[in-house]
């Protein structure tokens, strides 16, 4: 197909293809569906080789948003069954991401509720990146904690985060009809002011929303535009008790598509499947690993993921590596322009260079002011943390530690996915 050679061609040489390309893509059959994971996997390889980056969600604090955002189960107004409470402490937020981390989890994304932060929760998360840290080497740490005022990126910079997440989500000619609390414009400047603080960029999407093919190109080309260094795509859970419970658009063909997309307009950045991936693509996730590089281990914000024995049997089964944390995560032309502006900045930024975050969001899980992905849910408010597993050494994976808690377990809520 001489469509799909134009974009390999032009994926291998970093060349943003046409808006009628990438809408061509969209527009494929079935039948041609295997070509054009096959023609993505040309890209994804060239930049990533084989390696999937392991990323772990932490929910610091779970719904009573002040945000209307449609998608999400934390919304203003949400009648959802979800877990509700306050920040976490320190050490129970560290507890948490040791776990990950233990798994094989490269990077820890620490996701708040609410429209941002203040300058007291910018330093609560402060206090927590540094017990992550200190209690796991090497890991990488990504702040997803909503819409940020002027400063607070440097202060998180400063504080130790490698990265910052915050999802476009949809483009900028819907936006206002899925979220009316906040605007596109709002979202791009605080991926603007991450960036311009020599934070690693995280910013993405949410398929599913009754969004059309060109919605999706243009949030698309607005994530290259940004320059982000990490585009985790999510697709739309549609939670009991949110606007858009009765949407349930997508099927796992088109979920492959929608990512070949991103891949062929962002070849060389982390594409990360996100939430909705094992509600959407089910048992052809394994196929998605040839498009992408990234996905979360284990569970999201406020609903199940895959548990994380089974992401790892997947990754070994379908051919694949976990990504050591020893590796750089993005090709050397990216990683080196990420040092330069660490450099530039006096910090030490995202100390692989890897890019992006968490989380993304997912239908669900983007919700939040925060827009980020899901998250593991290791703690309800009141309940006291596990003891932490032990720590594997740098790179290793210890599948026998993988403790992915259950969202609603030991509540009185059931799961939600």
């Amino acid at each position: 197909m001489d469509l799909l050679n134009t974009l390999v061609d032009k994926g291998l040489r970093r060349e943003l293809p046409t808006r009628e390309e990438a809408l061509a893509v969209l527009a494929t059959s079935d039948d041609e569906l295997l070509d054009v994971v096959a023609a993505a996997g040309k890209v994804r390889r060239q930049w990533f080789g084989r390696r999937v980056k392991l990323n772990y969600l932490v929910n610091l604090k779970s719904g009573l948003c002040p945000e209307d955002c449609s998608y999400c189960s934390q919304r203003l107004g949400s009648k959802a069954e979800i877990l509700k409470y306050t920040w976490l402490k320190p050490d129970e937020a560290s507890a948490a991401a040791a776990a990950g981390v233990a798994g094989g989890a490269k990077r820890v994304c620490l996701v708040a509720s609410g429209r941002g932060p203040t300058d007291r929760d910018v330093a609560r998360v402060g206090e927590t990146i540094a017990a992550i840290k200190e209690q796991n080497e090497g890991v990488e740490v990504c702040a997803c904690l909503g819409l940020l005022s002027d400063g607070q990126a440097e202060k998180l910079r400063d504080a130790g985060a490698d990265a910052y997440n915050h999802n476009l989500n949809t483009s900028e000619a819907t936006y206002g009809q899925i979220t009316k609390t906040h605007t596109y414009a709002d979202r791009v400047d605080t991926v603007q002011k991450a960036h311009a603080a020599g934070l690693s960029a995280c910013s993405g999407l949410i398929a599913g929303m009754g969004e059309s093919d060109e919605d999706l190109v243009d949030v698309v080309f607005s994530l290259r535009e940004l320059d982000s260094d990490s585009v985790p795509v999510n697709f739309l859970i549609p939670f009991e008790g949110t606007p858009l419970a009765k949407e349930w658009n997508l099927t796992p063909q088109r979920c492959l598509r929608i990512l070949s997309m991103v891949r062929f307009v962002c070849p060389d950045v982390e594409v990360r499947i996100a939430g909705g991936r094992e509600v959407h693509l089910r048992s052809m996730q394994p196929l998605a690993l040839h498009i992408a590089n990234s996905i979360f281990l284990g569970d999201y914000l406020t609903s199940e993921g895959q548990a994380g024995q089974a992401d790892l049997d997947m990754i070994a089964d379908a051919g694949f590596e976990v990504e050591g944390a020893g590796t750089t995560t993005l090709p050397a032309h990216r990683a080196d322009a990420a040092e330069a502006a660490t450099a530039a900045h006096g910090g030490g930024v995202c100390g692989s260079a890897g890019g992006g975050c968490g989380p993304a969001a997912d239908a669900e899980a983007t919700g939040c002011g925060s827009a980020c992905g899901g998250c593991s849910g290791h703690a309800h408010a009141e309940e006291s943390p596990e003891p932490a597993p032990a720590q594997a050494e740098p790179g290793e994976v210890r599948p026998e530690l993988v403790a992915v808690r259950r969202r609603g377990a030991g509540t009185d809520i059931a799961p939600n996915a």
